[in-house]
C-alpha cells in the first residue's frame, strides 16, 4: 500500500500482544510511537518506544470507561487530521460501538453499530446468522441458566469430549472461579455439571455453547483475518494454518504458531456474509476443518484483530495499515479485494514461543514440515522481537516469557 505523509493519529486501546502488533506495523510505516490506553500493563507493551501506554484504573468498564474517553476526547478535539480509534479486545470494541455517538464528532470509530456487534458477540445469535447465510458450524445445543436453576438434568446429546463455551465471552471475561478456563473440552459426564454450576453459581448469567467436538489436534485449526471498508466492500483477506496453540487454562485457543494458507471457498464464504450484513472494520474468525465431512467449520467471529494476527503483517500484508488507507488517505475504494497468501514462496511462520517449544510440540505432519522448512531459512518471526524496539530490559523480559511458556507446555500440554 501506498506509504503517504502521515496525516492522523492512532489511538489504540489495550496492552497487549495485539496492540504491540498493531502499533510496530504503524511505526515501521510512518516511524511515530503509537498512543495507547488500557487498565493494566501486560507485558508486550513494556519498556518501549513503540507503543505510549496510558493506564486508567477501571478502564475496562463503563462508567469509567465512557468518562475516561470524554476527558480522553478533550486532548484531541483541536486535532484537524483524523484521530482514529481502535479497540484491540472484545470489550473495547464493543464499548467504542455502544458509545459511537457519544465519541465520533472527535474520533474515527471504524465499527459496526451496537446492535448487529452484540449479535455477533453473542455466539447464539451469531449461528443463528451462520444459518441463514450458509456457513457450517459444529452441532449446538444452549444451555441457559434458567436450565441449569430447574434443578433437572440437563440433556447431553452429542457424546464425550464435548466442546463448551461462553455464549458471551465479554460478560466471561468478569467470572472467575477454580478450574475455569476461556473455553473448555468436557469429557465426562460429571464434569459437565460440575463447570455449569460453578459457572452460574459464581455469577455468570447468559447461555453456554454445547458443542459436538470436532476430532484433531491444533493444526486443523485455521484463523482468518479480515479488513471490510467504510462502504461495506471486503478488502483483505488472510487465513491462516496454526499449527500449535497455548496449553494454558486462562489461554486455551490463543495460536502460537501460524503458517499461511490460502483458501478461496473460505475466502468467498466470509465475503459473502460480511458484505451482505454491511459489516464495516477489522474481523477474526476461527475455524476448524472436520475431517468427518471434509468442510470448514466456522467457531466465532472475534470484532477485531487477533493476539496472533501480526502473522498478516509479517506476511507484507501490513494489518493496521488497512484503517488508515481507508480513512485517512480513501485509498481503498477502487481497489479490488485483496485474497492473501497466493504464492507459497513469499510465506512466513509466525511464532508466538520458541523454535524449541515449536519443534518439540507442534504435530507431525504435512504443514509441521513446511514450517521447519521455513525456520531453516530463517522466514520465520514474532510479534514481540522487533529490530526498530530492541533494548536489554526487553530482552529479558523476551526470554522471561519464553520460559513462562516451557514451563506452561511441560505442565498442560496434552496431545488432542
Amino acid at each position: 500500500m501506498d506509504n503517504q505523509e502521515a496525516d492522523f493519529t492512532p489511538v489504540l486501546l489495550g496492552s497487549d500482544f495485539n496492540v504491540y502488533g498493531m502499533a510496530r506495523c504503524l511505526y515501521e510505516i510512518y516511524g511515530k510511537p503509537v498512543k495507547a490506553f488500557a487498565e493494566v500493563q501486560l507485558a508486550p507493551t513494556r519498556y518501549t518506544k513503540v507503543v505510549d501506554l496510558e493506564l486508567i484504573p477501571g478502564f475496562s468498564e463503563d462508567p469509567t470507561w465512557i468518562n475516561s474517553m470524554k476527558r480522553i476526547k478533550q486532548r484531541y478535539a483541536d486535532h484537524n487530521e483524523p484521530v482514529i480509534l481502535i479497540g484491540c479486545g472484545d470489550g473495547y470494541a464493543e464499548l467504542i460501538s455502544k458509545h459511537k455517538s457519544e465519541l465520533e464528532d472527535v474520533f474515527v470509530c471504524p465499527y459496526i453499530d451496537y446492535d448487529l456487534i452484540k449479535k455477533l458477540n453473542d455466539k447464539e445469535n451469531f449461528y443463528k446468522m451462520c444459518d441463514k447465510y450458509d456457513l457450517p458450524y459444529p452441532k449446538t445445543k444452549i444451555i441457559s441458566k434458567q436450565m441449569y436453576e430447574s434443578g433437572e438434568d440437563i440433556n447431553q446429546p452429542f457424546g464425550y469430549p464435548v466442546a463448551l463455551k461462553p455464549a458471551n465471552s465479554v460478560e466471561w471475561l468478569d467470572i472467575h472461579f477454580e478450574g475455569r478456563k476461556k473455553a473448555f473440552i468436557i469429557q465426562s459426564e460429571s464434569e459437565f455439571k460440575d463447570v455449569v454450576a460453578k459457572s452460574y453459581d459464581n455469577g455468570y448469567t447468559s447461555d453456554f455453547i454445547l458443542q459436538d467436538f470436532i476430532p484433531g489436534d491444533d493444526s486443523n485449526m485455521r484463523t482468518l483475518n479480515v479488513y471490510v471498508d467504510k462502504n461495506h466492500q471486503v478488502k483483505l483477506m488472510c487465513l491462516g494454518h496454526p499449527l500449535l496453540e497455548d496449553p494454558s487454562p486462562s489461554a486455551i485457543g490463543n495460536y502460537v504458531a501460524i503458517i499461511p494458507e490460502f483458501n478461496q471457498d473460505i475466502y468467498d464464504r466470509v465475503q459473502k456474509f460480511l458484505e451482505e450484513i454491511k459489516f464495516t472494520g477489522y474481523a477474526n474468525f476461527d475455524i476448524k476443518f472436520d475431517t468427518r465431512d471434509n468442510s470448514y467449520k466456522l467457531f466465532e467471529i472475534n470484532l477485531r484483530t487477533g493476539r496472533s494476527s501480526f502473522f498478516v503483517t509479517l506476511n507484507g500484508y501490513q494489518l493496521a495499515d488497512w484503517v488508515v488507507q481507508d480513512y485517512v488517505f480513501d485509498s481503498l475504494k477502487d481497489k479490488p479485494t485483496l485474497y492473501a497468501n497466493q504464492d507459497r514462496n513469499k510465506y512466513f511462520l509466525w511464532l508466538g514461543v520458541s523454535t524449541q517449544i515449536f519443534k518439540k510440540y507442534a504435530k507431525e505432519n504435512e504443514a509441521k514440515k513446511e514450517a521447519l522448512q521455513l525456520i531453516n531459512e530463517g522466514r520465520y518471526g514474532d510479534t514481540f522481537w522487533y529490530g526498530k524496539d530492541k533494548s536489554i530490559k526487553r530482552f529479558a523480559l523476551y526470554k522471561w516469557m519464553f520460559h513462562n511458556y516451557a514451563k506452561n507446555f511441560k505442565r498442560y500440554f496434552v496431545a488432542k
